[in-house]
């Protein structure tokens, strides 16, 4: 039985899809280690190589297009930087999807009403923004079909040939699965500090003072100290002003919270609705992941498969890219051997509900288990509702149950660093929604909170 680590299960990620010890190792010793590159539905893609970025594209048109860059930035804090030093509100920048902090990325991006020759006066360390011409469509995630990831694992402590060994067993084991659970990824919760669902519960719950007093105060044993003590502080002081003082200038969104609570020292909905709109709704957003997580742990434990449906389940039709269309269907007895025959030749897939205030749960065994966490959870769908207070709607949705694994390949050399010791570069594919750390997992298989923190996930 293979261990997980207390921090995977407190996300809901408490099962592996396949059996076969991992490697070990560690991601993103450097930038340059982990690397996402964006691809379109048209199939174009961004390389973070800025000489390799060309489009055809309009002279003219209502949006200007470009190509964004970034090293160790977070994709919301680098528009939101772009946006200022452009003198323009944030809603006027398009993006598809939020890419990894701590890697090197490269990602299209939308400027409303912009000329080109503007942004040569942009000068951001570790961020680039090229312009590539004009289009009548803004970037948004309608436009997305995934990521291309190149990603080393250093430092594994194994001989090449049982390195080479266990990916291969491993893969065989994830193919023979269906893929690999769509769990959604650590950098979605935080890993250092997994937060963000918790605070996103006290949303959902209407407990905004617990929902601050958490994104504030909670503190991780794996952070830096002297911000651990400032939380500590002020959870025992509640001396906001006093502690805003203190508090880095990089730390943004604490700063803006307690800001505002240094004024409005009782004001807690005040100052979560002091964070930007995104990150509001990637707060409850980030709860409704926990759920899911949890919801497919459990089907996987139960042994229900994820690439043959049972009556209940949702299914959603595939398009020619293989992403799942809005066109979801509940099977039933009278359609459920087309609906596996369709999974069978890659034309639908088993989908889990997103839960909302819209979403209905699923029927048979799927239903009982969402029922079942719904209840532990001493969750109602409508208390969702309590998200309008901070201005997010979260109707819910379903969510495919396997993501597919592209032009998958990998190199096995010795490490650059510790040569006595492996590395290996992955390479592969995920349609939009995947998370690159979730497949590596399954490889690696950090089993406990240090493993993971070390690993780098």
């Amino acid at each position: 039985m293979l261990n997980i680590s207390r921090i995977e299960v407190g996300i809901g990620i408490e099962v592996y899809a396949s059996k076969t010890r991992g490697l070990g190792g560690v991601i993103k010793r450097s930038i340059e280690d982990f690397i996402v590159e964006e691809i379109l539905l048209d199939r174009s893609k961004a390389s973070v190589h800025l000489e390799e970025n060309r489009a055809v594209l309009d002279e003219h048109g209502r949006y200007l297009i470009c190509i964004l860059i970034k090293r160790g930035w977070d994709t919301l804090l680098a528009v939101e930087k772009i946006s200022r030093a452009l003198g323009i509100s944030l809603d006027r920048i398009g993006f598809a999807g939020i890419k990894d902090a701590e890697a090197l990325t490269a990602q299209y991006i939308s400027i409303g009403g912009m000329p080109a020759e503007r942004l040569s006066g942009i000068h951001l360390e570790n961020v680039h923004v090229k312009p590539l011409g004009f289009s009548n469509d803004d970037i948004s995630s309608k436009k997305l079909f995934g990521n291309k990831f190149t990603i080393t694992v250093n430092s594994i402590r194994l001989k090449e040939s049982t390195v080479l060994r266990r990916i291969r067993r491993i893969n065989d084991e994830l193919a023979d699965f269906g893929g690999v659970p769509s769990f959604f990824g650590h950098q979605r919760f935080g890993t250092v500090r997994p937060i963000t669902h918790v605070v996103g519960r006290h949303i959902v719950k209407g407990d905004f003072k617990s929902a601050v007093l958490t994104f504030l105060a909670f503190e991780s044993p794996f952070e830096n100290p002297k911000v651990r003590m400032l939380r500590r502080e002020i959870n025992e002081t509640m001396d906001f002003k006093r502690i805003l003082k203190k508090f880095p200038e990089n730390f943004t969104y604490e700063r803006l919270m307690l800001a505002h609570l240094s004024r409005s020292p009782n004001d807690f909905l005040g100052a979560l609705n002091k964070l930007p709109l995104n990150l509001r709704k990637l707060l409850v957003q980030a709860y409704q992941s926990f759920l899911f997580n949890k919801i497919l742990s459990e089907r996987i434990k139960r042994g229900i498969p994820l690439k043959e449906a049972h009556v209940g389940d949702y299914v959603s039709e595939l398009d020619g890219l293989g992403l799942p269309m809005k066109n979801f269907i509940k099977v039933e007895l009278s359609n459920i051997s087309l609906v596996n025959k369709e999974i069978k030749d890659g034309k639908m897939a088993i989908a889990i509900p997103l839960i909302g205030l819209r979403q209905h749960l699923s029927g048979g065994l799927q239903g009982e288990i969402e029922r079942e966490i719904l209840e532990k959870e001493g969750l109602k769908q409508e208390n969702f509702r309590n998200a309008h207070m901070i201005k997010v709607d979260i109707p819910g949705g379903l969510r495919a149950a396997l993501a597919k694994i592209m032009d998958f390949r990998f190199e096995i050399s010795k490490d650059k660093i510790e040569p006595l010791k492996s590395s290996v570069k992955f390479r592969f594919t995920l349609h939009k929604g995947g998370y690159a750390t979730i497949l590596l997992r399954e490889f690696m298989k950090p089993s406990t909170d240090r493993q993971l923190i070390k690993s780098g996930f």
